[in-house]
């Protein structure tokens, strides 16, 4: 078996040209893509991988997302997502992503937070994660920033 992880998952992709708005910038729609393929990544990483999925039948489901959209990204940039697990219990898991430009540091150009759920597709209900990654989730706490948790401000 891998050593578990212990430092942040990276994702990494360039902005596509079709992914670009009528503003010119990166279209909302595509940040949660690539927040989508950082979960992918993560996924990968702690065992919960197309073929753990195929042979149990079982897959993480996403109950609620909350996306910041805090700067604009250009046409062609090269964008890092670092995810960080806040939470991981029995069927229960919580994630945040981080997007910046380049490489991750300083202030982040978007943000998604995920609740998460461990889900026997078979069964059509939530199931415990299994040992295994619970366990490698584990090594990937990190305590919450502040700004995390927190809904949508009133105008």
């Amino acid at each position: 078996m891998s050593t578990p992880p212990s430092h942040p998952p990276l994702f990494r992709q360039t902005v596509r040209d079709e992914w670009i708005d009528y503003n010119g910038h990166l279209s909302e729609g595509y940040y949660v893509l690539l927040f989508g393929f950082a979960t992918d990544a993560l996924m990968d990483e702690v065992g919960l991988d197309a073929g753990y999925r195929e042979a149990s039948g079982c897959s993480l489901y996403t109950v609620e997302a909350h996306v910041r959209y805090l700067r604009e990204v250009a046409r062609d940039s090269d964008l890092t997502v670092r995810t960080t697990v806040l939470g991981a219990d029995g069927k229960k898991l919580r994630l945040l992503h981080e997007m910046f430009v380049g490489e991750p540091s300083g202030e982040p150009v978007a943000t998604e937070e995920l609740f998460m759920l461990h889900v026997d597709q078979s069964a059509g209900r939530s199931a415990p994660l299994p040992p295994a990654a619970h366990e490698r989730l584990t090594t990937l706490l990190a305590p919450a920033p502040e700004w995390a948790g927190r809904g949508i401000r009133e105008v």
